[in-house]
C-alpha cells in the first residue's frame, strides 16, 4: 500500500489471470444510494479500464449489464466488472441495494473471497448494511469499510468514522480504525471547504488530488500535527493485531516501529478479517483521471485482501449426496465452479456468470451440471451433462473473449441452456455438487393471469425462464385457489418481475387479487334429503338419499359412513352417493370454499329398478348435502400462519403491536443474540399478504420473518359474512 507507481489495465482488452495468486475478488456492499455504483466507475477509470468517467468504449456505461435497470437508473442486479491494478486482476462484483433483491447481494458473497462495505457520509448506515456485517463476520469475510459521498456539504468523515466503529466493531472498536483523515482545500463562498486529498496516517504523506491525478508530498506542520494525533491510535488497532506478541511493547517502550513492519501487520490482519480499516473515495472531477482515494483503494484490494489461494477447501458431495474430499483453489485439479447468476442475452441467449473454484474451465468442454435442490420453487433438479460454449470477461455491454477461466477466477459462460443460478459445474466424469448458499424465502405474493390467449400459450416458457434466472423467485400453481403465483421479496421484485415477462420474453400478464385457501365447515348437526326424480319419456333418473352431517375436530376432513340397512339404497350405489357428496363438499356449500371436518353418515333411501343409476346417486347425494347446509350455521373457516419474526429490539414494541392489529396473538418472546428479539405469533394468512413489505416499514428494513401454515380456524362472524357477500355478487358478475 506504499506503492507510487502503478500498471493500470488497458481498455478494450479482456483481463486475464493464469494463476488464483493474481487475482482479487471483492464484492460491493451497501444499502441504495450509498454510491457504489459511481465507485465502481471510479477504479475504472483510476485502473485506466474506462476513457472517461462512466463510459467504455461503446459510450455505455460499465455498469449497463441489464437495459431494463438502466432505463429505470437504478442497478437490482450482480454485476462484474474487471480491472487490472499492479498486475493483478481485481473482479469487482457490484451488489444492489435494495432489500427486494438480496438474493443478487447473497450471490456476490458467495463469488467473492472479501468485501467492500460502501457507507455514505451525507446519510450514514441502513439497518440491512449492518445485518450483512453480521453475515460476514460470521464466515469471517475479510472486509474493508469505503466512506463516500464526502464531496457532500453536510458530510462529516470524522463522525461518520466513528458511527463506523460503533455499527461495525461492536467486540473491538479498535479494529475499525481510519487510515487517511481528509485534506480539505479553501473553504467556498458558501463557507464550505472541499475534500481535495488525503493524509495518509501511515506513511505520514499527503496524497493531493486536487490536479486530477494523485501526487505524493510532505505535510506541512499543520497537517503533520492533525496526522500525529490520529496515527497513534491506527498503529495500537494494528500491533494488537500482529503475530509478533513483542511489537506492542516495543511500541509502549517509544520505539519508533518500521513502516514496512506495520503495512505487513495491517495487511496480514486485513485478509484475516479481524482488522477493518475505513477509507474515503470520490469520483473523479470532470476531465481529472483519478477519483480521491481510488488509488489507496486499489492498493488495500491489492495488497490487503487475499487471493483465492487463502479461501477455505469447499466442501462438495457427488449428486447423490455421497461425500467427496474438499477441494482448493488450484487450476490443476477437478474442475469445480458455480453459476451465480444467470441472465439473458437478445443475442446469444442464457448467459452463465461463474465462479471457478477448481481446476480450469476452457470453452467448448463438455460439463457435468448439478443442482440445485430448490424443486420447491419452481426449479428442476439438474443432473445432465452440457457443452460450454464461448467464455468471456464482462464489461459493461463489451463482451471479451477468454482462452480459460483458472481456478480463483470469473467469467461469463454462454450456451448452458439447462445450468441455472446455484448450479455446481464439474468433469463430467467425475460429477460434484456444491450446498447452495442460504436464499430469502420470498413472501409476497403476485397472483398472475395471462393478458390474451396469445401470451397464454407463451406464459409457461416465459415463467420458466424468469424464474430460472432468480432462485429467490418462486413459482406455484396453487391447487386449492387454482390461482398461479409468483412469490417475490419485495415490491420492486415483483415489478421488475412484470417488467421482463413482458420485455424480455414477450408475455404480458394482468395481476388478480390473491386468494388464501378458506375453508366451509358445519357449525351444528344437521340432515338433508336429496331426491333425484325425473321421468321425461325413455329410460328415467330416480335417487333417494338421506343423509346426517356432524362436524368433527379440526383437521379430521371429510369422513363417509355407510348406515343403510335393508338394502333401501342398493349396494351399487353407496359409492356413487359418497362420491357425490364429496364432490359437493369440494365445491362448496356456501361461499364457494371446500368443506372440510365432517363425518356424513348415509342413513337410509330408495332407488327404482330400471331408472336408479349412478349419476343419479351422485347427483342425489350433492342436493341431500346441500339441503342439510341450508338449515345449519356454516363456518368459514381460514387459515393460521406460524410467524417467526427477528427484530432489533428496539422494534419489538412496534412489531407487537402491528401483529395485533392483524388479529395475530404472540405466543412467546425470547432472545436471539445480542439486541435482537424473536417473536412468535399466529396470524391469519389473509391479513398478512403484504407482510413482507409492512415488517419491513414498522423495522426500518431490519426485521426478518419466516411463516408456516399452523391450521384452519372459523373466521369472525363478521368477516365470514363479508366474504360470503363477495362471493355472491361474484357469482351474479359470471
Amino acid at each position: 500500500m506504499g506503492a507510487t507507481s502503478h500498471q493500470a489495465g488497458a481498455a478494450g482488452r479482456a483481463l486475464t489471470a493464469d494463476r488464483p495468486a493474481s487475482v482479487r475478488n471483492v464484492v460491493l456492499v451497501g444499502h441504495s444510494g450509498a454510491g457504489k455504483t459511481t465507485l465502481v466507475e471510479a477504479l475504472a477509470l483510476t485502473a485506466g479500464a474506462v476513457k472517461r468517467a462512466g463510459r467504455v468504449e461503446d459510450g455505455t456505461s460499465v455498469s449497463d449489464y441489464d437495459d431494463i435497470e438502466h432505463r429505470r437508473r437504478r442497478s437490482v442486479q450482480l454485476s462484474l466488472v474487471p480491472v487490472e491494478w499492479d498486475g493483478i486482476k481485481i473482479n469487482i462484483l457490484d451488489t444492489p441495494g435494495y432489500a427486494d433483491f438480496v438474493g443478487e447481494l447473497r450471490a456476490g458473497l458467495r463469488a467473492a473471497d472479501a468485501a467492500l462495505f460502501v457507507v455514505s457520509a451525507a446519510d450514514g448506515i441502513d439497518g440491512s448494511t449492518r445485518m450483512v456485517w453480521d453475515e460476514c463476520e460470521a464466515v469471517g469475510m475479510p472486509r474493508a469499510i469505503v466512506v463516500t459521498h464526502v464531496e457532500a456539504a453536510r458530510a462529516d468523515y470524522a463522525q461518520m468514522t466513528n458511527i463506523c466503529g460503533q455499527a461495525f466493531g461492536s467486540d473491538d472498536p479498535d479494529a475499525v480504525v481510519p487510515l487517511h483523515l481528509p485534506l480539505h482545500g479553501p473553504a467556498g463562498p458558501d463557507g464550505h471547504a472541499p475534500v481535495v486529498g488525503l493524509l495518509a496516517l501511515l506513511s505520514r504523506r499527503v496524497h493531493d488530488y486536487s490536479t486530477g491525478e494523485r501526487v505524493e508530498r510532505d505535510p506541512d506542520p499543520a497537517e503533520l500535527a492533525l496526522i500525529d494525533g490520529a496515527r497513534s491510535r491506527l498503529i495500537e488497532g494494528i500491533i494488537a493485531e500482529s503475530e509478533d506478541e513483542s511489537l506492542m511493547d516495543r511500541y509502549l517502550g517509544g520505539e519508533d516501529i518500521d513502516l514496512q513492519t506495520l503495512v505487513d501487520d495491517l495487511e496480514r490482519a486485513v485478509a484475516r478479517g479481524t482488522f477493518h480499516p475505513v477509507l474515503m473515495a470520490s469520483p473523479a472531477a470532470d476531465g481529472a483521471r483519478q477519483g480521491l482515494g481510488t488509488v489507496e483503494l486499489l492498493e488495500l484490494v491489492t495488497g490487503g485482501f487475499p487471493t483465492p489461494l487463502e479461501r477455505a477447501p469447499v466442501a462438495v458431495t457427488s449428486p447423490d449426496g455421497a461425500a467427496r474430499p474438499a477441494l482448493g483453489c488450484d487450476p490443476a485439479g477437478p474442475l469445480l465452479a458455480e453459476v451465480v447468476k444467470t441472465s439473458s442475452d437478445p443475442y446469444v441467449g442464457r448467459v452463465s456468470l461463474v465462479r471457478v473454484f477448481s481446476g480450469t474451465l476452457r470453452p467448448e468442454a463438455t460439463v457435468h451440471v448439478s443442482g440445485h435442490g430448490l424443486a420447491d420453487r419452481g426449479h428442476e433438479d439438474h443432473d445432465v451433462d452440457e457443452r460450454v460454449g464461448a467464455l468471456t470477461g464482462p464489461f459493461g455491454k463489451q463482451q471479451h473473449p477468454l482462452g480459460q477461466c483458472v481456478a480463483g477466477d470469473l467469467a461469463c459462460v454462454a450456451k448452458l441452456t439447462r445450468a441455472e443460478t446455484g448450479d455446481t459445474l464439474s468433469d463430467k466424469d467425475a460429477p460434484l455438487l456444491m450446498e447452495p448458499w442460504a436464499m430469502p424465502e420470498p413472501l409476497l405474493p403476485l397472483a398472475i393471469e395471462a393478458h390474451s390467449k396469445a401470451d397464454e400459450d407463451k406464459l409457461s416458457q416465459g415463467l420458466a425462464r424468469l424464474v430460472a434466472e432468480d432462485p429467490t423467485m418462486r413459482l406455484e400453481q396453487n391447487p386449492h385457489t387454482h390461482q398461479l403465483v409468483l412469490w417475490c421479496l419485495g415490491e420492486a421484485h415483483q415489478d421488475l418481475a412484470l417488467e421482463r415477462l413482458r420485455t424480455r420474453y414477450g408475455v404480458q400478464v394482468d395481476p388478480v387479487p390473491h386468494k388464501v385457501s378458506l375453508r366451509e365447515t358445519f357449525g351444528a348437526a344437521a340432515e338433508g334429503r336429496g331426491r333425484h326424480v325425473k321421468q321425461s319419456g325413455g329410460h328415467g333418473q330416480y335417487a333417494i338419499c338421506e343423509i346426517e352431517v356432524e362436524p368433527l375436530p379440526p383437521g379430521s376432513g371429510i369422513e363417509f359412513v355407510d348406515k343403510v340397512v335393508g338394502g333401501a339404497v342398493p349396494r351399487q350405489f353407496i359409492p356413487s352417493v359418497e362420491k357425490g357428496v364429496r364432490a359437493q363438499a369440494a365445491r362448496g356449500i356456501a361461499a364457494g370454499h371446500p368443506l372440510v371436518d365432517v363425518r356424513i353418515t348415509l342413513r337410509d333411501g330408495k332407488a327404482h329398478s330400471v331408472d336408479s343409476s349412478d349419476a343419479a346417486f351422485q347427483t342425489a347425494g350433492a342436493l341431500a348435502l346441500r339441503e342439510a347446509a341450508a338449515g345449519t350455521p356454516i363456518h368459514l373457516l381460514e387459515p393460521v400462519a406460524e410467524l417467526d419474526v427477528l427484530v432489533p429490539d428496539e422494534y419489538v414494541g412496534a412489531v407487537m403491536s402491528d401483529l395485533a392489529g392483524r388479529r395475530g396473538r404472540v405466543v412467546g418472546t425470547e432472545q436471539a443474540g445480542a439486541g435482537r428479539t424473536r417473536v412468535r405469533a399466529e396470524v391469519p394468512e389473509i391479513e398478512i399478504g403484504r407482510y413482507a413489505v409492512d415488517l419491513r416499514s414498522v423495522s426500518h428494513g431490519t426485521g426478518r420473518f419466516g411463516r408456516a401454515y399452523a391450521r384452519h380456524e372459523p373466521m369472525p362472524p363478521h368477516l365470514a359474512d363479508k366474504m360470503r357477500e363477495q362471493a355472491e355478487k361474484g357469482s351474479k358478475l359470471t
